[in-house]
C-alpha cells in the first residue's frame, strides 16, 4: 500500500493494516528459517511498509500534515 493511501485511512484501519502486515512478517520470518519461503525479498518490503505505516500512523497521531514535522524540525534556530 502507497503512503498516499495509507493517509486515507483511519487511525484504527491503519493500525488494523498495521497488526496484519506485521503478522504476515512474522509468518514469512518462520518460513524463512525452515527454507520454505518462495520469495524472500517479501520480507524486505515488508520492513519498509511497516516502517510506512508507523510513520505515518504518528503524523496522523500528532495532527500534523505530511512532510510538516521535517520542516519544522529543520527550521529551529541554531542556539549559540
Amino acid at each position: 500500500m502507497k503512503p498516499h493511501d495509507m493517509r486515507e485511512l483511519t487511525l484504527e484501519e491503519l493500525q488494523h493494516h498495521l497488526d496484519t502486515i506485521a503478522d504476515e512478517l512474522v509468518n514469512l520470518k518462520i518460513k524463512l528459517s525452515v527454507k520454505q519461503l518462495d520469495n524472500p525479498l517479501r520480507v524486505r518490503v515488508l520492513r519498509k511498509e511497516i516502517a510506512r505505516a508507523k510513520t505515518v500512523l504518528q503524523t496522523k497521531r500528532l495532527g500534523a500534515k505530511p512532510g510538516e514535522l521535517r520542516a519544522s524540525k529543520t527550521a529551529e534556530p541554531a542556539k549559540g
